[in-house]
């Protein structure tokens, strides 16, 4: 009987300390960029991770639509009030999350001065999309894609010390500026599908980036055998998209 007393109590903490330990395969799939990290493109090569900006808007459900149709995935830099309140298309964002879309930070506001803002105002811009993304999804993204690209000022510090891995891009789709899918097609072509996979700046606002451009893309892709994955997965971070929220929900904007 004392055997097994002694036995008993040791088999338990070794039980508890090995459910601490990630597997392999969950610490290869949280292995991605530190938070306050820039990252262009992809670290690996045979994938493109489309990112689309200034969501959400009234194309967003068809986007996911073409995009779940094709099996492909994509990234979804939101905002909370750039054009509209974020809750009046809290569906199509849950939609687009609930189908294995990533759900990512552009800010609260999309403040043209993003990289001059103090700290504390780059928290709040930050911190009031978290809430929103709360009460809709449930989770924190641990990426953001900064508003105009500035990292400068107290930008990388600051979501440093909120968690949030950075992400610029390597292609520029131009729909921004004018440029007809064509001419962003031309782009991507330039770009090529051979290394590393590319991250582009595009935005969801756009009538020729969802109906044109797009569907352009998932045949270019698979014409070059590229997968159409996450910004996450192609950073080899798949299971690190998002962590616990650190605010409270909200409902408003």
């Amino acid at each position: 009987m004392r055997l097994v007393s002694l036995f008993f109590p040791a088999t338990i903490l070794l039980g508890a300390v090995a459910e601490r330990i990630p597997s392999p395969l969950e610490a290869f799939k949280r292995a991605g960029p530190s938070a306050g990290t820039v990252m262009t493109k992809c670290t690996q090569s045979g994938v493109l991770a489309l990112a689309f900006d200034d969501g959400p808007y009234q194309y967003t459900s068809a986007l996911v639509n073409t995009l779940n149709q094709a099996g492909a995935k994509a990234t979804f830099f939101v905002t909370g009030t750039l054009y509209g309140c974020i809750h009046n298309q809290a569906a199509a964002v849950k939609a687009a999350y609930d189908a294995g879309h990533q759900i990512a930070s552009h800010s609260w506001s999309h403040p043209s001065n993003f990289g001059s803002l103090s700290t504390q105002q780059l928290t709040t811009e930050m911190q009031k999309l978290e809430g929103a993304l709360n009460k809709i999804i449930g989770k924190k993204p641990t990426y953001m894609r900064p508003p105009y690209l500035a990292t400068g000022g107290s930008v990388l510090s600051t979501m440093a010390t909120l968690g949030y891995r950075v992400i610029t891009n390597d292609v520029d789709a131009g729909d921004w500026n004018g440029l007809s899918a064509q001419q962003s097609e031309q782009r991507f072509q330039q770009a090529g599908a051979s290394g590393n996979g590319h991250i582009p700046l595009m935005h969801e606002t756009y009538s020729s980036t969802v109906y044109t451009l797009v569907p352009w893309l998932i045949t270019w892709a698979s014409q070059n055998n590229l997968r159409l994955v996450t910004v996450a997965e192609c950073l080899g971070d798949a299971g690190g998209a998002y962590a616990n929220p650190t605010v409270a929900a909200t409902s408003t904007c």
